[in-house]
């Protein structure tokens, strides 16, 4: 069969078969129009274009003109995020009105942006202890330009408070963008002090139901997780309980490290050693390290000089 028979006779099937499965688990009325996840990635470029301007804009920006570049900025992703959340309202049957969803997608984004000169002085906390905590770093600028950590709790610090005005979905999906770009994976249920850093960042996990304190300081690789998952009576998870660890202030937990469950306290000024498994709490000030490896080293220079002889 040549290709242009097999799209003409074979492929209105197969879109028929695609329909049919998506109609069976999908309300495509309601979903057709929710735009989804690269309107969210546009608003999220925007929001960082207003919480760093000159630095994430996509053209350059008269010095002159900063607070006309924000408040455009601003207008411009409120009317795309009440868009979004509108549509989620629509779909959760949140109202049966979508007048009413309009509404309520209006007081929530008038809500989170309400909140944005407090994130963006937290974030400069971030940004301090990132610069504090890291010898290599030159300057602030460069940690705002480069630093994946900044731009994970950046984009966190926005969805942590969507996420507690009760849209799951979108915050959701600012998190796994942030996930995608930075290899760091934080729910945006997670409570996050100030004074906040990752360094280096890849493969850090930190669970929806998990606070942290302020100026704590994790490595790569660290897990901050679920002990177990309690089963209802029909075997599915419950939801909406205490699954992830609360780390105090003053906390370092080195890279590798995997503290579980949700009645696991790391008390403050504690520091875990790498590669710790931990799933019981431990008091303020603690040092938790595994026993010091003894590797075997031998010198092969003296064989080598042999076998040349």
């Amino acid at each position: 069969m040549k290709l242009d028979d097999w799209l003409n006779n074979d492929v209105p099937t197969i879109a028929e078969q695609l329909t049919h499965i998506n109609d069976q688990h999908f309300d495509i009325a309601k979903t057709i129009g929710f735009k989804g996840r690269e309107q969210i990635i546009k608003v999220i470029h925007n929001f960082h274009a207003v919480l760093f301007p000159g630095i994430y804009d996509r053209k350059p920006i008269d010095e002159t003109r900063v607070n006309v570049a924000i408040s455009n900025n601003l207008r411009s992703s409120a009317l795309d995020l009440r868009d979004i959340i509108e549509k989620v309202l629509v779909y959760n049957n949140f109202a049966d009105c979508e007048n009413k969803c309009r509404q309520e997608a209006d007081a929530i984004v008038m809500k989170l942006i309400n909140c944005f000169p407090k994130i963006r002085k937290v974030l400069q906390t971030d940004i301090q202890a990132a610069y504090n905590g890291d010898p290599a770093a030159t300057s602030t600028e460069e940690i705002v330009l480069s630093y994946p950590s900044i731009t994970a709790i950046c984009i966190h610090r926005i969805a942590h408070e969507l996420y507690k005005l009760n849209v799951k979905i979108v915050p959701r999906i600012m998190s796994e963008y942030a996930h995608e770009l930075t290899g760091i994976d934080i729910h945006p249920g997670a409570s996050i002090g100030e004074s906040f850093f990752i360094d280096h960042g890849t493969g850090v996990v930190i669970g929806e139901t998990c606070t942290i304190g302020d100026n704590v300081k994790i490595y790569q690789g660290v897990t901050l997780g679920a002990l177990s998952f309690p089963l209802d009576e029909d075997g599915n998870p419950i939801k909406g309980i205490k699954r992830h660890p609360n780390i105090e202030d003053d906390v370092i937990i080195y890279a590798g490290a995997t503290i579980l469950g949700g009645k696991t306290t790391i008390g403050h000024h504690t520091v875990l050693g790498s590669n710790i498994w931990l799933t019981h709490s431990v008091p303020p000030y603690s040092r938790v390290f595994h026993s010091q490896p003894s590797p075997s080293i031998s010198n092969s220079q003296h064989h080598a000089l042999e076998f040349e002889i």
